[in-house]
């Protein structure tokens, strides 16, 4: 699959390369530059792009240099388009082409506000009921750190200190707290942030597909044993498959990832990880891929807490995930049967530094008592 979609990409962008070094090579400016020679136009906005591609990936990095120049030839497409129908309305053509001028403004605008959408956490709010609740609970949900891409160790434990004023009964970890690209000191210092939550009931955690890596132990600097010992050492409970009994009154319950059915290490079912269960005590499971909603709703699962797609990251692939079946839901809420399903967009982000389908953000759920 990944390869699938990584070969799209690059095609994709290849296309729009192309795309935009010939439509640039048509304006006023690069043909004087030529001497009115079509093909060193074309050579030279070719020139250009790589350049630009080059200057972006020093500044971000390869992968978000790539997604810069894509957008671009999103908003030129765009603007090509809305200017040939007011050529063909207008029935003449403009005394200048401004269609390049007006879609690097626009991506420039809109790439902005996407760092700032990253790069700026918010708090998300959910008010659900249950009659299976002695008392109210209060769960807040932090997933998708990824640390060190858009907050380090000490920019997290800045967001520690928002939840701590929340006064959360427990706070629950759903997945990629790190990844291959991770420095030990920020997987350490991410870890002793954790160990600073103020709690009724303490901080549960799952493994996503990104906690263990999927490079060599000796690249990433720190070995997979050294994430789960510095959680253990800063009191988080760590699920794998397992559930929770808390105060007697509500469980917790933490899947493995399902990355760890396409590894071979395999996972339970929702039925077999609810069985024998009290269904007159409220469930909570925590899943980082939002993959297996009827599975978990026929279990008879209360609520099901998931991360994984980054709210999608950018309109309009956001909902791609959905309608290929590789997610249930890409972001927010939605309920089945009996069962309340909430999908956050993350804390942090992956390798891309933009968000243009949502926020960052952390979850509080308030589940109100009906009993």
């Amino acid at each position: 699959m990944w390869r699938v979609i990584i070969g799209l990409f690059l095609s994709v962008f290849a296309a729009g390369y192309v795309y935009i070094s010939f439509k640039s090579a048509k304006s006023g400016f690069v043909m004087k530059l030529a001497g009115g020679r079509r093909w060193l136009a074309r050579l030279l906005c070719v020139l250009f792009y790589a350049l630009l591609t080059l200057v972006l990936a020093l500044l971000l990095n390869l992968m978000n240099a790539l997604v810069c120049i894509l957008h671009f030839v999103l908003f030129r497409l765009i603007c090509d388009f809305i200017g040939a129908v007011i050529i063909k309305i207008r029935r003449r053509k403009p005394r200048m082409r401004l269609s390049g001028v007006i879609a690097a403004v626009l991506c420039a605008a809109y790439l902005t506000a996407g760092w700032f959408a990253a790069n700026n956490v918010r708090q998300t709010e959910y008010k659900l009921k249950s009659e299976k609740l002695s008392s109210d609970l209060r769960i807040v949900q932090i997933t998708d750190a990824h640390l060190g891409t858009s907050l380090d160790a000490d920019e997290f434990l800045t967001q520690i200190k928002r939840i701590n004023k929340l006064k959360p009964d427990i706070v629950a970890v759903t997945g990629d707290f790190v990844d291959d690209s991770t420095t030990k000191s920020d997987m350490l210092g991410g870890c002793a942030a954790l160990g600073k939550l103020k709690t009724k009931y303490g901080v549960y955690f799952v493994y996503g597909n990104h906690d263990r890596g999927y490079s060599d132990e000796k690249l990433k600097g720190w070995k997979n044993e050294e994430l789960r010992r510095a959680l253990e050492e800063n009191g988080v409970i760590t699920l794998e498959d397992e559930y929770s009994l808390i105060g007697g009154s509500f469980y917790v319950v933490g899947r493995k990832d399902r990355s760890a059915e396409q590894t071979g290490g395999g996972r339970k079912s929702a039925g077999a990880l609810l069985d024998g269960l009290d269904k007159e005590k409220f469930t909570v499971i925590l899943d980082h891929q939002p993959h297996d909603f009827d599975a978990e709703a026929h279990a008879c699962a209360d609520l099901v807490l998931c991360g994984h797609t980054h709210g999608g990251q950018f309109i309009p692939i956001n909902r791609v995930g959905e309608l290929i079946g590789e997610n249930c839901l890409c972001y927010g809420y939605e309920r089945r049967q009996t069962t309340d399903f909430i999908v956050s967009s993350g804390i942090g982000s992956w390798a891309f530094k933009f968000k243009t389908g949502c926020f960052s953000e952390y979850t509080v759920i308030d589940i109100k008592s009906e009993k």
